[in-house]
């Protein structure tokens, strides 16, 4: 009976025990439980954050490698055209015709000098101008003028000199075809042919006056008397423009 006793005693005492026990010990397992949840959501954090950083590396390296090739695109096309260029050029330097590009805006301002340093020039070589005490000073539009009509006379006297040249030459070339013509035929071919070789040296005698009175006007001595040095006269040049003589020296040689 002892015996038995005691064993449910012990029995009593292990039932009360394990309870306390397991009170004691569960608080434990719920702080190990709570600190895992904390450590859960951080290492996730953690792992996520880690993730983005390496899709952003990745990102970052794709772009640069993308840029590198465009880069590396861009030089190799300009490189051909660079060559093609420096050839271009360097053919162009040979031959003389290299000419370097100026600047936006330097043509005008370069034309505006141009204009302003020719209306310069032309306002001096007409002050330089001889004309006599009762007339006017040389203006750059009435110079201008008389050089034109000087321009035209010596193309249209060169047009007459070349055709009277040719005329000659074909009566010369009839007149030696035809050994068996009569002397009025004859006479007549040579008639015109001296008649055409008068002409072409009359001809030749007023491009020579207009050419000198061109080179008179550049040189700034256009009006003045090859004779006596007096000057000729402004209205007089104005009508009659390669006149290299004043009046009165014209009236003397006429008179001679």
């Amino acid at each position: 009976m002892r015996l038995w006793l005691k064993c449910l005693k012990i029995k009593r005492l292990r039932s009360r025990r394990i309870p306390r026990l397991a009170l004691r010990r569960r608080p434990r397992k719920r702080a190990a439980k709570k600190g895992a949840a904390r450590k859960g959501p951080a290492r996730k954090g953690a792992a996520k954050k880690t993730a983005a950083k390496k899709v952003a590396a990745r990102k970052t390296a794709a772009r640069k490698a993308a840029a590198k090739k465009a880069v590396a695109k861009k030089a190799a096309a300009s490189k051909p055209r660079g060559r093609a260029n420096k050839a271009a050029s360097s053919i162009a330097r040979r031959l003389g015709l290299h000419r370097r590009h100026p600047a936006p805006g330097t043509g005008a301002k370069k034309a505006t000098a141009k204009k302003a340093a020719k209306k310069a020039a032309a306002k001096k070589v007409a002050s330089r101008l001889a004309v006599r005490d009762n007339e006017s000073p040389w203006m750059p539009r009435e110079l201008r003028e008389v050089r034109r009509a000087l321009q035209g006379d010596a193309e249209r006297l060169r047009g007459e000199i070349s055709v009277a040249d040719r005329d000659v030459q074909t009566l010369m070339r009839d007149h030696g075809e035809g050994a068996g013509n009569d002397q009025a035929d004859v006479g007549s071919n040579t008639f015109e042919r001296d008649h055409e070789m008068a002409i072409a040296a009359q001809h030749r005698h007023m491009l020579q006056q207009v050419e000198r009175a061109l080179s008179r006007i550049k040189a700034g001595t256009y009006g003045v008397c090859e004779r006596c040095g007096n000057p000729i006269g402004k209205m007089r040049l104005m009508a009659f423009p390669r006149a290299t003589l004043c009046v009165t020296c014209k009236q003397l040689e006429e008179r001679r």
